[in-house]
């Protein structure tokens, strides 16, 4: 009996506690639902929210064509480039990796080239960040030519991105327009009312910038259209590519008021190198667009079509109008980028307030110096600031007045056509004869190494490379200390004497057309090929195979991107490979891209070959005035050490008139 209450006992006390401990360890250990932060999610978790998912009609074509499998393959190599340079500098080898650099700018530039459009392309946007990012880690300068430099780039971005929240429904033209006939047509319409509302109603700060700027060029650019047999009106296509600014730069390295890319402005004859960018001279840039719109005109036949063909490739303006049926702008634009979308439609719209300020709202007095300028020769590498003090100037107002210089000095080589403020030409020659001689640089420069400084940043301050400083530097390892001299060979500069007002290498005279536009000259020791197009070959191919840029083949057979199958091409080689070159015509498609593909890998394949067949060509170089080793060099493709070594040279200085035996 005892047994049985003491166990009745026990059931009452779990009875009656239970509940309760029940209740409170269940609130203890009960789970509280929070949110996990973002940044915990990888990219591609498939817990993001819906809206991060593309829309029905913006998920990606699930089939391929021609033209974007060309794009991404290349774009594949480019990526392997810049893998093999990082991986080059894990293994402490700077000299693999400034070669995998250098051959990812080129072959990304490459690809702009053959195809402006993929500017807008987003893979090509992401390559280009990567890239760019590797270049400048690797030299360790923030190098700001590679900034973008304008407002026209955030006006261009504001009018692209859609938002027409600002547009004014029934926008009409003001009364009494009194505009100009012109040869091309001003049409009105839906999108050209678009950029008025813009340039009037939203941003008319904007258009009254660019109208000062007008009072400015306008007058010279105007003479130069006229001289190249091109309608006047089109001088206004500058206010839409660049806002009428000499210094403007997009990301994707379209330069000055013109914003040429580097490929088509040597096609037209302007001078780029380290030292010097006729792009930025309005008056040599001018005078390539007029004649770049004359040939644009020649293959299309219509003002429009043309415009937008400045704007886009032909690859892209042809998809379009295929898509569209009809070969007409305004037919072809909803198949258009954006951006070109816009093109025509902004340039038309930049005319006529230009033409009718005060119809448009504008009242202001918009004045501005012509541009004019005068000359004087001077001796190469002068410095800048010198050449300011000696025409008691500013030497940022000299570089207004000389914007294609680049660097601190004037290129070397032969003399420079320094331009002065008008009025300043004597003063300046009284004082330039007492500049010391001891100011004026000179080909080789001695840097004393500072803290923090690497190789790859001494090469880029003075436009060489790593392999130069090498080369010109016996017993020069990775290592280098504060305190150390390195003898650095300065970047070469033109092979021309800069012109003063066209394009270093444009011939005089209006030769600008489609069947005539001129040659450029062959390439310093180099050898002659002929390459006979086949059916499925496009100029990038080639220019791949050969180890050239498109626009070089461009140039050399003074023709565009169009090839046909059968059509001859010239293209230039290194003398000393052309035995390896020369085997490119008669190889099938297929194993031109193998070889090019093992090349992408990081094998020579030229010296492969070469050293399999024994080639033993040697040619004798005589010196000429400015030369330096390095440049010898590089012209021969061969190395500093192979020349000194053949030569039994000792350092790196040679004399006017040497001979030097090249193998």
């Amino acid at each position: 009996m005892h047994n049985k209450l003491q166990l009745l006992l026990v059931i009452i006390l779990i009875v009656g506690v239970y509940p309760a401990l029940a209740q409170q360890q269940s609130e203890e250990i009960q789970l509280k639902e929070s949110p996990l932060p973002a940044k915990l999610l990888p990219y591609n978790n498939p817990m993001l929210p819906d809206e991060d998912f593309a829309r029905d009609d913006a998920r990606p074509e699930t089939e391929l064509d021609d033209f974007q499998k060309d794009l991404m393959r290349r774009i594949a190599d480019i990526y392997r480039m810049h893998v093999n340079a990082i991986e080059a500098q894990v293994q402490d080898d700077p000299l693999s990796a400034e070669t995998h650099i250098t051959d990812a700018l080129n072959a990304m530039q490459n690809l702009l080239d053959t195809y402006p459009e993929v500017q807008s392309n987003k893979r090509f946007s992401a390559l280009y960040r990567s890239v760019m990012t590797e270049y400048r880690e690797f030299y360790g300068v923030q190098d700001s030519s590679k900034e973008v430099k304008g407002e026209i780039f955030a006006i261009q971005k504001e009018l692209y991105s859609g938002d027409d929240e600002w547009m004014k429904e029934g926008y009409v033209l003001p009364d009494n327009i009194t505009t100009p006939k012109t040869e091309v047509p001003l049409v009105q319409n839906r999108q050209v009312n678009r950029h008025l509302m813009y340039y009037t109603l939203k941003r008319p700060e904007v258009m009254e910038t660019w109208l000062t700027r007008t009072k400015k060029y306008f007058p010279m650019m105007e003479k130069i259209f006229k001289e190249e047999g091109v309608p006047t009106e089109l001088i206004h296509l500058a206010m839409v590519e660049s806002g009428l600014n000499p210094q403007a730069r997009s990301w994707a390295s379209a330069v000055g008021m013109w914003q040429f890319i580097r490929a088509t402005g040597s096609m037209y004859g302007l001078e780029v190198n380290w030292w010097i960018d006729e792009r930025r001279d309005p008056e040599k840039a001018t005078r390539a667009a007029a004649r770049h719109l004359k040939d644009l005109y020649n293959i299309w036949g219509d003002w429009h079509l043309a415009i937008a063909n400045y704007n886009i490739s032909p690859r892209g303006l042809k998809r379009a109008i295929r898509a569209a049926g009809e070969e007409d702008y305004w037919a072809a634009l909803p198949y258009l980028p954006r951006e070109t979308q816009g093109y025509v439609p902004g340039f038309i719209a930049a005319t006529m307030i230009e033409m009718n300020p005060e119809q448009f709202g504008f009242t202001g007095r918009y004045q501005s110096e012509e541009y004019n300028y005068e000359v004087f020769e001077v001796a190469p590498l002068m410095p800048l600031d010198a050449l300011a003090d000696a025409a008691g100037i500013s030497t940022e107002k000299l570089k207004d007045y000389n914007p294609e210089l680049r660097r601190w000095a004037t290129p070397p080589g032969k003399s420079y056509p320094l331009k002065l403020p008008t009025g300043t030409k004597e003063q300046f020659a009284a004082n330039y004869e007492d500049i010391p001689k001891e100011k004026r640089s000179q080909n080789v420069a001695m840097h004393t190494v500072n803290r923090g400084e690497t190789l790859g940043y001494i090469a880029r301050k003075y436009g060489t490379s790593v392999r130069a400083l090498y080369e010109t530097n016996e017993s020069l390892s990775n290592t280098i200390y504060p305190g150390q001299k390195i003898v650095v060979p300065l970047a070469p500069g033109s092979g021309e004497k800069i012109a003063v007002n066209r394009p270093t290498h444009q011939p005089r005279g209006n030769t600008s057309t489609q069947r005539g536009r001129s040659k450029s000259k062959a390439p310093a020791n180099s050898a002659k090929l002929t390459y006979e197009v086949k059916s499925g070959d496009t100029i990038g191919h080639i220019a791949e195979w050969y180890d050239v840029r498109a626009w070089q083949i461009r140039s050399w057979n003074g023709s565009s991107n169009y090839i046909r199958p059968g059509q001859d091409l010239t293209i230039y080689v290194p003398q000393t490979k052309r035995s390896y070159y020369s085997q490119i015509n008669s190889m099938s498609f297929s194993k031109k891209q193998e070889l090019e593909q093992e090349q992408r890998s990081g094998k020579d394949i030229t010296e492969a070959y070469l050293a399999s067949a024994g080639d033993g060509g040697q040619v004798t170089y005589t010196v000429q005035s400015n030369d330096t080793l390095i440049q010898i060099a590089n012209s021969f493709g061969v190395s500093v050490n192979q020349i000194k070594r053949l030569n039994n040279l000792n350092g790196s200085r040679i004399y006017v008139g040497q001979q030097l035996k090249i193998k």
